[in-house]
């Protein structure tokens, strides 16, 4: 499985990295509740958990860097894949029936460089071949499997319950993005009063022309406002069937006008692939798809890691 889509027909592009892996944050699971374009959102009881004190990083001493957590009470391995550039041993560190991915490493606190992102991605893109994975933010190290132990122990009640509604699903990122110049030409021919207006501000030349301009940028930012919107609805429409859950994130920069993660059942990925196809088409050159996955449910869980300084430090 790659985590980049396939070269699709028409005008879908393929992005080859995610671009927000690295999101180190302060351990709770917060399955995050999917909004209105979701046909069933993800719920379930999030649990706060603060662990015991953890030590200040120390790189004379040897800990376990963790990648994620699932289901399994053997001892699995996934290969020497481990972040760092040592090829570390990938092994789990078992609790009953849930587990964490991990690899040795010093304890200290990794730079999020690219090559330490695409070495944290590879290893839970190989546990994602078959297991559900509850990714955990980049850069989180424990001292030893005993303090692993623990706060497996002390979120196993929340940890479960996700790992149920994840199981068998993937995660597909979709960011779409417009020409605005090509948009604005567009409304200045199409848009009855943006296209009367700017007639007349061409044909009479205006003494107002700054303010007579400024008011026609107000209108022209307004009717963009509402196609993006109505292009979003759309895009949504036609996708949320195959989805179990969608979370729309903010989007980045002027140019892109949505920024959203899909949640779906694993068997129904070409089903999804086709339909991001078909909306590729229906907008044309338009609007530019990026289409990345599939992904573990990095959107819709949240591993939060709370620190505090060892007294003995």
């Amino acid at each position: 499985m790659n985590s980049t889509r396939r070269p699709v027909k028409t005008a879908l592009k393929t992005k080859a990295v995610r671009s927000n892996v690295v999101r180190p944050q302060p351990i709770a699971v917060v399955p995050v509740p999917a909004p209105a374009p979701a046909r069933e959102p993800v719920s379930a009881q999030a649990a706060d958990f603060l662990p015991g004190p953890i030590p200040v990083p120390d790189v004379r001493q040897e800990g376990q860097y963790v990648y994620g957590i699932i289901q399994s009470r053997e001892p699995l391995t996934f290969g020497r894949i481990g972040i760092g550039g040592t090829g570390e041993m990938v092994y789990v560190v078992n609790h009953g029936d849930i587990a964490a991915v991990v690899s040795r490493t010093p304890v200290f606190i990794f730079d999020p460089t690219r090559e330490n992102a695409l070495a944290h991605e590879h290893v839970i893109e190989t546990v994602m071949k078959n297991h559900t994975i509850i990714p955990m933010s980049f850069g989180t190290v424990f001292r030893t499997d005993d303090d692993i132990r623990e706060v497996l122990r002390s979120i196993y009640p929340s940890v479960k319950d996700v790992l149920k509604q994840m199981a068998g699903k993937v995660e597909f990122g979709l960011k779409v993005t417009w020409d605005r110049d090509r948009i604005i030409d567009e409304l200045q021919r199409e848009h009855e009063e943006i296209h009367r207006f700017h007639q007349e501000i061409t044909r009479k030349h205006l003494q107002s022309t700054y303010f007579a301009r400024m008011q026609l940028g107000r209108m022209v930012d307004k009717a963009m406002e509402e196609r993006s919107a109505a292009y979003v609805r759309e895009i949504y429409e036609m996708l949320r069937e195959i989805c179990v859950a969608s979370r729309d994130n903010k989007p980045i920069g002027d140019k892109m006008i949505m920024n959203a993660a899909f949640l779906l059942e694993r068997e129904r990925e070409a089903e999804f692939d086709a339909a991001v196809n078909r909306v590729a088409r229906k907008f044309g050159e338009r609007l530019n798809f990026k289409y990345t996955g599939p992904w573990p449910p990095y959107n819709f869980v949240n591993i939060r890691l709370k620190l505090e300084p060892s007294s003995t430090a």
